[in-house]
């Protein structure tokens, strides 16, 4: 009789470790329209160095439209995770790389300026008025700076594991128009050109 109830015990187990689980956005993917303006910079030689992140952020999702209460409720532990184990500011950083990269002005070895950035301000708020915000300041190592800010909205789900995803899938989305306004910026130029 213990043997057969070691199966259904394992089984129930993993159900419930199931509801204890994590969303998670995909990884990043390059804009046409973020490419585009990158290569009408005509810069060329940039590095992308570390990034900093904003220590109160919680990435805990609290779903739906009954928040804290429906997380508490349900003993439902979630959160937004990124792929491979990166941080919210290293995902903010590669996608910036990734950018450069597959615009061709990418030179990790010999670069003529190298932009690192913090990350001041993260938040996502899963309840009816769904969003993330970041506020970015990406720093050139020839002195300048730039501050920039996106405020994504998404749609709001009822349903707190609905909500909880559509966070997470609305992230990648958040960190392209956040790129796409660096970019297109006019002090992006000043960044990038010694």
């Amino acid at each position: 009789m213990k043997v057969r109830a070691f199966p259904l015990l394992l089984a129930l187990s993993a159900l419930f470790l199931a509801a204890c689980g994590t969303y998670m956005p995909q990884r990043y993917s390059i804009s046409a329209d973020n490419n585009v303006a990158l290569r009408s910079i005509g810069a060329a030689n940039i590095n992308v160095g570390p990034f900093k992140g904003d220590e109160s952020f919680d990435p805990a999702c609290r779903g739906g439209s009954r928040g804290v209460s429906w997380w508490i409720s349900t003993g439902m532990a979630v959160s937004i995770d990124l792929p491979d184990g990166m941080s919210f500011e290293a995902y903010i950083q590669k996608a910036l790389a990734d950018e450069l990269k597959v615009a061709g002005i990418f030179n990790e070895k010999s670069p003529k300026v190298t932009l690192t950035g913090v990350v001041e301000h993260l938040d996502f708020s899963t309840t009816s008025s769904s969003y993330w915000d970041i506020v970015l300041r990406v720093n050139s190592s020839i002195g300048t700076s730039t501050l920039v800010r996106e405020h994504y909205e998404f749609p709001y789900a009822f349903a707190g594991t609905t909500a909880c995803q559509n966070a997470a899938d609305a992230f990648p989305r958040t960190v392209q128009d956040l790129i796409g306004k660096l970019v297109k910026s006019p002090d992006f130029k000043a960044l990038v050109t010694p």
